[in-house]
């Protein structure tokens, strides 16, 4: 008799703990139509994630590891992981099963009943690639009114000595986010970015997601063409290594800004990676911070992007765990519009709508503002339905995976958890737009203009969302300054917002 691990799709680690928990037992992995179709996923998604299985598990062949593999399609009465540890069981003589726990609640419901229905030893083991561990988390939330984000990262940074000078932050401050704010200046070069061209194992991939979900009433979201996501180890480090080299330099200064037909930016591009478990977010960490004691990148970088990892992604984290089930449910401000069919094919006279769309059905990519100040800003001042945003959220992101999005799309774009995330709604008019971005220049609504057919909708959509909420926010501390001046506006302004506001919305559709 032997051990069986089970390893996900978003596992490809070889330090994960079930194989090191059990290290000459047999390995099982597979494609699950389950899996590929809970949500629409992005066609390039897909890709990613079954081209990533098959070449991690041709590594573990090469360690030695005995190593089922199930395509997807081969075997298809095999929908669930349930149903393929079912047939694995079956044909074997297995003594324990061990698996790491999965990243989705909806897994470790199904997970949760194993031992029960298999009768043997089923052991869940805690995902270590994280750097903050669910007990951890709940240690620092029990107790707390307000679970922000900032005081959370101070913890795992004096945990981790990432940037600390003894027990005081290097530099004299926690956070230079007020340093990460600048717009692109005009005639500015941006670095050319690594691309990983598809071996011949990813091509298999792309004919089959191409057969299954590239055409007709199965048809996915996005495009294939183009496609350069690292699918292994190797090549993610050369992702993350070309980032440090060439854009970690710039990034403190422009990680918010936004420029037309230039996606990727400054950023890094390695949240795929982490999420499947090809990077470690410590090792990346650490490998920023050695930059800056190399005089390689300022601190503003180095810090700026270390608060995305050792930050906000294991806070997103603790928040999901902490939170779920009832978390995705909750609908604060009552919104309930449909998603508008230009979020899947980007037809709207919006010109940063349409950008966001547009870079996210070719690159299954949108960097962080571009998520909350566009897409994230218009879903909620136009009071889009909760559920189905963060839907189109784990649609059309390669790096979308429930743990991350929801807490990020539902609490921070959204605010439909009534401020556990967010301090206050992350909405903004045009003008926030047009300071970070070239995108209204070539738009054929008027940035300036605060009402009428031919004013940015985000003008008057935000008037028009602070008066239909005035009796939730205004005692918002965060949100004092914007309710003075709504205070002093002239009547036939409000007027005027709300008409234009309706109008607008009503041709949604």
């Amino acid at each position: 008799m032997t051990d069986l691990i089970l390893v996900l799709g978003d596992q490809l680690s070889p330090h994960l703990s079930s194989l090191q928990a059990a290290p000459d037992a047999h390995v099982v992995m597979a494609e699950l139509y389950d899996e590929a179709t809970y949500v629409a996923h992005h066609q390039q998604k897909l890709v990613l994630v079954f081209s990533a299985m098959r070449h991690f598990a041709e590594s573990l062949r090469q360690q030695g590891r005995e190593v089922t593999y199930i395509a997807y399609g081969e075997t298809p009465e095999l929908k669930s992981f349930t149903d393929v540890v079912a047939q694995k069981l079956a044909s074997g003589s297995y003594q324990r099963l061990f698996v790491t726990e999965p990243g989705e609640y909806r897994l470790a419901s199904q997970f949760a009943d194993w031992a029960t229905q298999f009768n043997l030893p089923v052991h869940i083991l805690p995902d270590t690639r994280f750097i903050a561990s669910h007990d951890e988390f709940q240690t620092w939330a029990s107790g707390k009114k307000q679970l922000r984000m900032e005081f959370f990262y101070r913890e795992m940074r004096r945990k981790t000595g990432l940037l600390m000078d003894d027990k005081e932050p290097l530099g004299g401050q926690w956070n230079y986010d007020a340093e990460n704010r600048k717009k692109l200046p005009k005639g500015h070069v941006l670095p050319a970015r690594l691309s990983t061209p598809p071996d011949a194992l990813t091509r298999d991939v792309m004919a089959l997601v191409t057969e299954h979900f590239g055409s007709g009433e199965t048809a996915h979201f996005g495009t294939l063409e183009g496609f350069g996501w690292p699918v292994t180890a190797q090549q993610a480090e050369a992702q993350f290594d070309d980032f440090l080299d060439h854009c970690l330099p710039q990034f403190g200064d422009y990680q918010d800004a936004m420029k037309s037909g230039e996606t990727f930016m400054y950023h890094a591009l390695i949240a795929t990676s982490l999420n499947l478990g090809l990077l470690d977010p410590l090792d990346v960490c650490r490998a920023a911070e050695a930059r800056l004691e190399s005089g390689q990148a300022p601190l503003n970088a180095v810090e700026g992007f270390i608060r995305q990892i050792l930050g906000w992604r294991e806070y997103i984290r603790g928040i999901y765990w902490l939170k779920m089930p009832d978390y995705e449910q909750e609908n604060f401000f009552d919104h309930d519009r449909a998603l508008p069919d230009f979020f899947y094919s980007g037809d709207t006279d919006m010109a940063c709508l349409r950008e966001a769309v547009t870079a996210s059905q070719t690159h299954a990519y949108a960097h962080h503002i571009q998520r909350l100040m566009i897409t994230g800003n218009f879903a909620l001042l136009a009071g889009l339905a909760p559920e189905a945003v963060n839907r189109w959220y784990m649609e059309v992101y390669a790096d979308a995976y429930q743990w991350v999005q929801l807490p990020n799309t539902h609490g921070m774009a959204l605010f439909a958890d009534g401020g556990l995330v967010a301090s206050k709604p992350y909405v903004s008019s045009g003008a926030y737009i047009n300071r970070m971005s070239d995108y209204c220049k070539d738009c054929r609504y008027q940035v300036k203009q605060p009402n009428g057919d031919d004013a940015c909708p985000f003008n008057y959509l935000y008037w028009d969302f602070m008066m239909r909420h005035a009796d939730t926010l205004s005692s918002n501390p965060r949100m004092g300054m914007v309710y003075r001046n709504l205070e002093k506006m002239d009547e036939a302004k409000k007027a005027a917002a709300k008409t234009s506001a309706a109008k607008f919305l009503e041709t949604l559709k």
